[in-house]
């Protein structure tokens, strides 16, 4: 049987994701949430993720299609997708819609919302079911209670079952590359459940390990969590222990534990890389946000009280683009973008992310109508920034697809570790001008003021030379080689990559060596000679 995609260390530092024994990089879209409930929209949607170069598409299997009555499975909605996504080549990371999608139960099954004493809802409010809530929009918000104990093992039992399929139907195809759990999990009005059975929880000790493995990494923690950390009892109550902060502390902890029970059923059956996705807080107050998902504020939570989750990814519908991904990419915890924007930022975004932090994905949500002026009546839904200058301009398809074409190309050349950790990537949205560092020389890259925001990435490949990924910039050189301070261009090439070898189409000298500028997507190859 051939091995399952799974996550391995390079040699240099850092996480790959290994696809039948290469290295992958998931160039995908996120489709709309009804767009894989059925054969046709599906069939449609991944057509427009091929037509975007895209490689793979992100898409929901739902807990009310998978269970529609309790212990029935019906798998017909996760073989069509594999099917179709067969057909074309495509890769799929599938998104269990269970108790929890976007702080609300929208996708479990009748049977589980119909029986309201077995399965609890939440009482964000003391004995009310369902809250319309005035601070986000006036809507009405009710979920699944995170302290039920039926509702997390319906829950668990129904990804178990899907996993198990997956290990039945997808072993050898590997179709499904990894999978999220649960969709930005959360609670939503206030910092906790005000249930009596929450209260009860509420009331009981914080568990040393937790307290522990917080003590031993405070860095893990937003500053503030960390000092109330620091100033509480060291044991107790959760109110002992993290004073104003407990409520957000002790959502943050069961929503954890919750997920981790669900992630680890389906873990056993067919051990797929894991994801969970979080709705940013965007300096909200907790309720406001779904409180509780794996925020930056809390990633110590997580990574402690959910270890079958191997990653855990932010959702940027926000301007602050790249400060979200400088904190989501460290060593343990690969920067995966499973939903962002897909106003005119996206291609230059997509560069950086995957070339600089070394994104394993980068995603689009909605991908189906890119280039189509924005409306924000969805996006307030699942946390976008809807004064965002940015969503005036939609992104061009073809430069999308370009851009997505072009960087699997680059990516061919960065199979090996060695290659791979040269690659890096500058964009106008961290500063006007950047530099990258290729050994001997440097390559320094300027952009426009004014302008839609630009990048380049660069990497050197095994034969010596720089390939280079440029979007709406300038390019010059510079030498980094002990007592050769001049160089000069040996040769500029653009072209192609096909099955891992250059294919030249045009050779550049003259004045396309002089001013190296490029308005729209060029993968270039430059060798360079350096000189006293």
């Amino acid at each position: 049987m051939a091995e399952i995609p799974q996550l391995y260390t390079c040699a240099g530092g850092g996480q790959r994701l290994m696809v039948d024994g290469r290295p992958y990089t998931l160039f995908a879209g996120e489709c709309h949430n009804s767009a894989s409930g059925g054969r046709r929209a599906f069939a449609d949607a991944l057509d427009r993720a091929r037509a975007l170069g895209m490689n793979t598409v992100l898409a929901p299997v739902t807990w009310e299609l998978l269970e529609p009555a309790e212990g029935e499975f019906d798998f017909g909605q996760v073989d069509m997708m594999l099917e179709l996504a067969r057909e074309r080549g495509l890769h799929l990371g599938v998104l269990w819609f269970g108790a929890y999608k976007n702080a609300q139960c929208y996708y479990a099954p009748a049977w589980v919302k119909r029986d309201i004493e077995r399965f609890r809802r939440a009482q964000m409010v003391p004995g009310q079911n369902k809250v319309r809530y005035a601070e986000f929009h006036n809507f009405e918000i009710t979920a699944l209670s995170l302290y039920c104990e039926e509702a997390r093992a319906a829950d668990a039992g129904a990804y178990a079952a899907l996993m198990a399929h997956l290990r039945e139907v997808d072993a050898q195809d590997h179709t499904v590359i990894l999978v999220q759990v649960e969709n930005e999990c959360g609670q939503m009005v206030a910092a906790r459940e005000h249930s009596p059975w929450a209260d009860a929880a509420f009331a009981e000790s914080v568990p040393t390990e937790l307290i522990e493995a917080l003590a031993a990494d405070p860095t893990s923690l937003a500053s503030e969590l960390a000092e109330a950390l620091e100033a509480g009892a060291g044991s107790g109550s959760w109110e002992q222990v993290f004073g104003e902060h407990a409520e957000e502390m002790f959502t943050t902890y069961h929503m954890a534990r919750y997920v981790e029970t669900v992630a680890a059923a389906g873990r056993a059956e067919h051990p797929l890389p894991t994801a969970c996705n979080c709705w940013l807080d965007k300096g909200h107050k907790p309720g406001r946000f779904p409180t509780g998902g794996p925020n930056l504020r809390v990633m110590g939570v997580w990574k402690h009280a959910a270890p079958s989750i191997d990653i855990l990814g932010p959702d940027i519908y926000i301007p602050a683009f790249c400060k979200v991904c400088d904190g989501y990419a460290c060593e343990d915890n690969p920067l995966f973008i499973p939903e962002t924007a897909t106003h005119a930022y996206a291609a230059a975004r997509q560069v950086w992310a995957v070339a600089h932090h070394h994104a394993l994905c980068f995603a689009p949500f909605g991908y189906e109508e890119m280039g189509e002026p924005f409306g924000d009546s969805a996006g307030i839904l699942f946390g976008m920034d809807t004064s965002d200058p940015a969503l005036l301009t939609p992104q061009d398809r073809e430069e999308y697809a370009e851009v997505t074409r072009g960087l699997a190309q680059l990516f061919e050349l960065a199979e090996d570790d060695a290659a791979y950790a040269t690659l890096d990537a500058v964009t106008s949205e961290v500063a006007a001008e950047g530099l990258l560092d290729m050994g001997s020389i440097a390559i320094k890259v300027s952009f426009d003021e004014g302008a839609l925001p630009g990048a380049c990435a660069a990497l050197r490949a095994a034969d010596g030379a720089v390939y280079l990924l440029a979007l709406r910039c300038g390019l010059a050189l510079e030498s980094h080689a002990a007592g050769e301070p001049h160089v000069d261009v040996a040769s500029l090439e653009t072209g192609t990559v096909e099955n891992g070898a250059w294919v030249r189409d045009c050779r550049l000298n003259g004045d396309e060596v002089a001013i190296m500028r490029y308005s729209s997507p060029v993968l270039l190859r430059l060798e360079a000679i350096t000189y006293a």
